[in-house]
């Protein structure tokens, strides 16, 4: 069967219009993702590249391999551009563009020009960095896991693959030049893959872009807006999880003193400021498993995972301390504190019972002057130390 090679690059060129077209639909929909505007322009650049190499013979050359060959050339480094922004990193258009510019340049070099296998080798090399630098991006990244991450990776590898075993194929059999340039099997190879490359990437960049707004989406519904630290609602249900899976600790209950008077002599935009530099202050103190959360208002809680009595009163009275000795040079005045209650868990415990007892140490050590840490003891008393 054969298959005319500009009919080809015709389908081509139509599928990577339908799939940048998605692309900036997408990204109408939802502007704070660059990415997808990258990717879209990536995909009609490379269309119409792909639309110049279609009518090779029909057009004047310079436009047909110079100018068409460039387009498709700043088409893979818009798609490097895309991938920056997705990872929140800066795209630089220097970059994406200097492979077409270079070209540009060595296409008035008449040796260069003159060379089919010269211009395949070079528009390969420079294909393969794109691809291939995109693909680095994407695992550089892989600290958010996002399951979609590894296959739009592997598209983005296997096309710069495929664009690399094209170069010493190239050296070894140097393309003859016929009466139809485009007349070779390695144009027709490049277009099934460039339009395998085009659909695979619509589905894998999707996939990634809705993924991660959906974790967006669970880590904002589990996160306190102000601290950054978990809700109520996402605290106790890891507490109980951690509590289901028979795991020991001690649940820490926290509650800033005199909260009240900071917002009414420093303002509410103080009083905030010194919720932050709690979660902070608590957060590189704790240990990095640790789960803390904010029940609301100036009220805190964390739960510590096997950790012993000892263990828990020695974090608390750390933190109880380097959160007394909090001082702003701007505000002289400002004196905070926290009160502490602990309860230690215990076979059965359930979650609720923890609170009631943590709750009952916090009360303890409330009326015992504040800024203490008070134990809750086996009985319904606390300890307050």
């Amino acid at each position: 069967m054969h298959l005319d090679p500009a009919t080809l690059l015709i389908v081509s060129a139509a599928i990577a219009l339908l799939v940048g077209a998605l692309f900036l639909t997408s990204w109408r929909q939802a502007p704070e993702e660059r990415s997808l505007a990258f990717w879209g322009a990536a995909h009609l650049v490379g269309a119409a590249g792909s639309a110049g190499l279609a009518l090779r013979g029909q057009i004047p050359d310079l436009l047909s391999i110079g100018l068409a060959n460039a387009v498709v050339l700043a088409a893979y480094g818009l798609i490097w551009c895309g991938v920056r922004a997705f990872e929140k990193r800066r795209p630089s258009l220097g970059f994406a563009l200097a492979g077409a510019l270079v070209w540009c340049a060595l296409c008035l070099v008449p040796a260069f020009y003159a060379s089919i296998a010269l211009r395949i080798v070079y528009a390969s090399a420079v294909a393969t960095l794109y691809c291939g630098a995109a693909a680095v991006e994407l695992w550089r990244g892989r600290s958010e896991r996002l399951a979609s991450r590894y296959a739009a990776g592997a598209v983005l590898a296997l096309h710069g693959a495929f664009y690399f075993v094209r170069i010493p194929a190239t050296l070894l059999a140097p393309p003859l030049i016929g009466p139809n340039p485009l007349a070779s099997p390695w144009v027709a190879i490049l277009c099934f893959v460039t339009m395998l490359f085009s659909i695979a990437s619509a589905f894998t960049v999707m996939a990634l872009v809705k993924e991660r707004a959906e974790r967006e989406q669970r880590i904002a519904a589990s996160t306190d807006a102000l601290t950054g630290v978990r809700n109520r609602r996402a605290f106790v249900e890891g507490a109980e999880a951690a509590l289901g899976a028979d795991e020991d600790g001690a649940l820490l209950l926290f509650d800033l003193d005199r909260f009240k008077a900071v917002n009414d002599v420093h303002g509410h935009a103080v009083g905030d400021a010194v919720l932050v530099a709690f979660c902070a202050m608590a957060g590189s103190l704790l240990p990095r498993h640790a789960l803390l959360g904010r029940l609301g208002g100036e009220e805190f809680v964390c739960f510590l995972p096997e950790a012993s009595a000892a263990e828990a009163l020695a974090r608390a009275e750390e933190l109880r301390r380097a959160f007394a000795g909090l001082r702003v040079p701007e505000l002289p005045d400002l004196r905070v504190s926290v009160s502490i209650g602990i309860a230690q868990t215990r076979d059965g415990i359930g979650f609720d019972a923890l609170m009631r007892r943590a709750d009952a140490a916090l009360y303890t050590a409330k009326n015992g002057g504040r800024d203490r840490v008070a134990v809750a003891a086996e009985g319904a008393a606390a300890q307050a130390a």
